[in-house]
């Protein structure tokens, strides 16, 4: 008897630390998911909203803004109801995004995702690298502003800079699991919050000082700019604005940390509505305001661009913000990817003492490095690969619009439409399937005019790219 009540004691202590699957009971809030949403939406990608707002006006602009919004907040909506499967409350849980196409879809799709996702990694690496370089830049030209009292000098190229990211980059990437440290989200978080704020402020106290030239329509058509260069403008301000939203793969992984009652889809979709509601007004408020203090000479980056002069310090520490967010984030993309590529190629080559030998190394402060000759070689080679791109299309609008075509149509539109399909074994040409496919057709066409848009300005870039090229 005894015995038996210490083995049902001992049992209902393990069910109290652990959840129906095994893992460690998850604690997660409605709070902490509003929160965790909000902080992996917030990024680079606010830096060229006002870019885009000055490419579309002030109809079209604040128009795509709560478009992409409204779209977003619906498919993640949907995403919500796939976390479990094959029933949406009492099913088996799906930790990452990959794993849910997989249990809905299978098959072809899933290889699709895993092609989209992975390559929108190695998209995301490449544009953190132009992002960060020009930010150094941006450093060492507003204190030559403020020491020389020039606007026109101080052009520095941004080749140097990249190189250094890059090097640093080859450093981290060497640490197994890098992306475990939850210190780099907090660091990332912080950070993009104070370069997003930053910039807010100053362009409210640009506004107080200046009354530059706005249109309904944005950037007129003119000598300076043609009816094509328009139209490729505008589209490449659209994949802006969908890379400030593309965020849906991190959804699946923040539904996991919830706890399972109330149901994790219930909380899950009430977290996506009040955290992309909280995003969609500060976004709108980057972007307008950013128009309003630049009009039609907005830059391309908030920070960067030399909208604002001083206070250059301030100036200077929003970059320093950026740089710092992007080291980190860079990592916490690429880990991934090293982690994919390197578990294929150890179950291709089992035996090789090459590619699965770890030699371990004894710090004098008596921490333990584990070093592989393969990881060094392949994740080096990689970091250079990113960096030599990343030095020949330096441009940061049509780059960070590329990411955005890129990624927006397939993981967050497409995949998490299909699999709501799925999953509910919704009728075809049914009035609810046939308005889903229009959307996603849609969306598809606008993916399709962003990316051509981004990639003619790249070749555009491309044809005048010379070796150190400066920053002007």
């Amino acid at each position: 008897m005894q015995s038996s009540m210490s083995f049902d004691m001992e049992r209902s202590y393990d069910n109290s630390k652990f959840d129906d699957d095994g893992r460690a009971k998850r604690t997660g809030t409605l709070t902490t998911a509003t929160a965790h949403i909000i902080t992996a939406v917030i990024g680079s990608g606010v830096l060229s909203l006002a870019w885009a707002t000055a490419q579309l006006g002030w109809i079209a602009g604040p128009v795509a803004l709560l478009a992409f919004s409204v779209i977003t907040w619906f498919t993640s909506i949907l995403l919500a109801d796939c976390y479990r499967s094959p029933d949406s409350v009492t099913g088996r849980r799906n930790y990452t995004y990959m794993e849910v196409v997989r249990a809905n879809l299978g098959g072809r799709k899933f290889q699709l995702c895993g092609l989209a996702q992975y390559g929108n990694l190695v998209g995301i690496t490449i544009g953190y690298t132009i992002t960060s370089s020009i930010s150094m830049v941006a450093v060492k030209r507003s204190n030559c502003f403020h020491n020389h009292h020039i606007r026109d000098g101080c052009h520095t190229s941004n080749n140097p800079f990249i190189i250094v990211f890059g090097v640093v980059q080859i450093l981290l990437s060497q640490i197994p699991n890098f992306h475990e440290l939850s210190i780099l989200s907090i660091i990332a978080a912080v950070m993009s919050f104070a370069y997003s704020f930053i910039g807010l402020g100053l362009s409210i106290v640009q506004i107080a000082g200046a009354h530059p030239e706005t249109s309904l329509t944005g950037i007129p058509v003119g000598k300076e700019v043609t009816g094509l260069d328009k139209m490729w403008r505008t589209f490449s301000a659209l994949g802006n604005i969908a890379f400030a939203y593309a965020f849906s793969t991190v959804l699946v992984e923040i539904q996991d940390t919830l706890k399972p009652n109330p149901p994790e889809k219930t909380v899950m979709k009430k977290a996506s509505s009040i955290a992309i509601a909280i995003t969609t007004i500060f976004y709108t408020l980057c972007g307008m305001l950013g128009y309003a203090a630049f009009g039609n000479n907005a830059p391309g980056n908030l920070l960067t661009g030399f909208g604002f002069y001083e206070p250059f310090w301030l100036v200077d520490l929003a970059n320093v913000a950026i740089v710092v967010h992007l080291v980190g984030a860079y990592q916490v993309f690429a880990q991934p990817l090293f982690g994919f590529v390197e578990e294929q190629i150890k179950n291709k080559w089992p035996e090789s003492k090459f590619i699965n030998k770890e030699l371990f190394i004894n710090l004098p402060s008596g921490g333990i490095v584990t070093v592989s000759f393969f990881r060094l070689i392949w994740r080096t080679a990689y970091v250079v690969f990113t960096t030599v791109i990343a030095m020949i299309f330096p441009n940061f609008n049509d780059v960070v619009g590329l990411l955005g075509a890129a990624s927006f149509f397939p993981l967050t539109v497409f995949f998490p439409i299909e699999m709501y399909i799925a999953q509910t074994k919704m009728r075809k040409f049914s009035f609810t399937w046939t308005w889903l496919q229009i959307l996603s057709f849609a969306c598809l066409i606008i993916t399709l005019l962003a990316a051509a848009g981004s990639i003619q300005g790249l070749i555009k870039n491309l044809d005048t790219f010379k070796p150190f090229k400066s920053e002007s």
